[in-house]
């Protein structure tokens, strides 16, 4: 309590309903004139340091005590005060809160650099706990209030995170893991900062009895690398995944060009004339039928080959079709529109009567109108089910 009227400190005590501050200052600005046999009150869990000129002298422990030159002589001694009973002194009185801290968080406010074996250099945020306690409070006072000159909780603890983050940028440098085993190596990693922070800590006169790490985080782009390894792993074969390459482009295409024909157009272009996915869908799309294929030449006839590479035409198709209708940015007019030209030359390649003019002008018009199909249906007329299928419509225009 400080007695404004007179300017004296007579009662000198510290109430924490929070439970949070670490250090209080009374008064906390500027000194105080104490007198000699003013009453000092401190708690349990706290400590009361006497500061003078950046420099923490006198402490007083847990108990209520009248200022003497028993119980502050480094002071009085310090100031050369003469020993009267009422000899007032000018001086700072810091309450040092020695109890345990837990639960604190620390988190990295920008991003580390992480060279993971597989990925490259990876940029990670880091989240954590930890805990401390007061060790020497004279000390704590000296390198914290005296030096640093920070009193406010969270000034301090802001203080004590940027050491923790400094370290583990250090400790990063040594760990010699991938990114995906860092989860399995909390424990460890906890371990390791305390012990690096450790020493740089007891220089503040501060216990640092725990550190926890308890999140790693990664950006955006490298989440969606590892989602996309995640599912190639649970498709289980080369078959499966270059159908999803597939999908994937033609996805990445359409949302570049979406909006209409024109749009559509440079689609094309966009893909570089569709040669990269044309590859990855013939390669899908030929997997896809070769079991058939081999199904028809077991057995030996005409017309069971025949039958086989009929079916495989028509499940490359289907494949197209499939595609077309997962692309969510083409508007459902486009969507049944790539499918009717492809159900227009599909037909013309399986009817009875159709000629070799028929598929041609059928394969041309939907070059013309989706540019952005013309390479994957290309790649799918070149395996041999549809030549073989070719064949038997050249020879009924001959």
């Amino acid at each position: 309590m400080f007695n404004r009227l007179r300017g004296v400190l007579e009662v000198i005590e510290v109430l924490d309903p929070t439970g949070q501050e670490i250090v209080h200052r009374i008064p906390e600005e500027g000194s105080g004139e104490i007198v000699l046999g003013s009453q000092c009150i401190v708690r349990e869990n706290q400590v009361a340091v006497f500061f003078r000129d950046g420099r923490a002298l006198d402490m007083l422990g847990p108990g209520r005590h009248t200022l003497t030159t028993l119980n502050v002589p480094l002071l009085v001694n310090y100031l050369k005060i003469p020993f009267g009973s009422k000899s007032p002194f000018r001086a700072e009185v810091v309450y040092v809160h020695v109890k345990d801290y837990i639960g604190l968080d620390w988190q990295t406010a920008q991003s580390l650099a992480f060279r993971d074996q597989d990925l490259g250099v990876v940029r990670l945020g880091i989240q954590g706990q930890y805990a401390f306690q007061v060790g020497r409070p004279q000390v704590f006072v000296n390198q914290i209030v005296g030096t640093q000159g920070l009193y406010r909780t969270e000034n301090i603890a802001g203080y004590l995170v940027g050491i923790l983050v400094s370290k583990f940028a250090d400790l990063l440098g040594e760990v010699q893991v991938n990114l995906l085993d860092l989860p399995a190596r909390y424990d460890e990693l906890g371990g390791a900062l305390r012990a690096k922070a450790s020493e740089d800590f007891e220089a503040l006169g501060l216990l640092l009895k725990a550190v926890y790490v308890t999140a790693v985080t990664v950006p955006e782009d490298v989440e969606r690398a590892l989602d996309e390894r995640a599912q190639i792993g649970a498709l289980g074969d080369m078959n499966a995944y270059m159908q999803f390459k597939a999908a994937r482009a033609l996805g990445d295409a359409a949302q570049a060009g979406a909006g209409g024909e024109g749009s559509l157009a440079g689609l094309g272009a966009g893909l570089g004339a569709g040669v990269g996915l044309g590859s990855a869908m013939a390669s899908a799309i030929t997997q896809s039928m070769r079991p058939a294929v081999g199904l028809g030449a077991q057995a030996g006839g005409r017309g069971a080959v025949t039958g086989a590479s009929g079916s495989g035409v028509e499940e490359g198709f289907a494949s197209l079709r499939g595609l077309v209708g997962q692309q969510l940015t083409l508007t459902a007019e486009q969507r049944q529109e790539a499918t009717a030209a492809l159900d227009r030359l599909f037909v013309a390649l399986t009817s009875a009567t159709s000629t070799m003019g028929d598929v041609r002008a059928a394969q041309q018009a939907l070059k013309e109108a989706f540019p952005w199909l013309a390479e994957p249906v290309k790649s799918l007329m070149n395996t041999p089910a549809a030549l073989q299928m070719l064949g038997q419509v050249a020879s009924r225009s001959i």
